[in-house]
């Protein structure tokens, strides 16, 4: 059988693992369920253009929703932001 892995920050797993709790699945069913809505929208264009967008700018940024674990305070000299759940999960 074929297997697709997908590698994911901590700040994206938990949110992931917090809202497969909330719906009592494990995470993989989050994850598949993703999946099975993407493939039904993936023909409209727009849908096309956002995944190729999506996988350019991955290994840098973090989505929106992800957890803040690691982002940065955007003013020099000051420390790190706390971590803290995403607004969208």
């Amino acid at each position: 059988m074929p297997t697709i892995k997908i590698h994911l920050e901590q700040a994206e797993y938990d949110a992931v693992e917090r809202f497969a709790a909330l719906i009592k699945v494990k995470p993989e069913a989050v994850v598949y369920g993703a999946l099975n809505r993407l493939m039904l929208e993936a023909r409209r264009p727009e849908v096309r253009g956002e995944i190729v967008e999506t996988w350019t700018w991955h290994r840098d940024n973090l989505p929106l929703w992800a957890d803040s674990a690691c982002s940065v305070h955007a003013y020099e000299g000051k420390g790190d932001d706390e971590p803290a759940p995403s607004k969208y999960m």
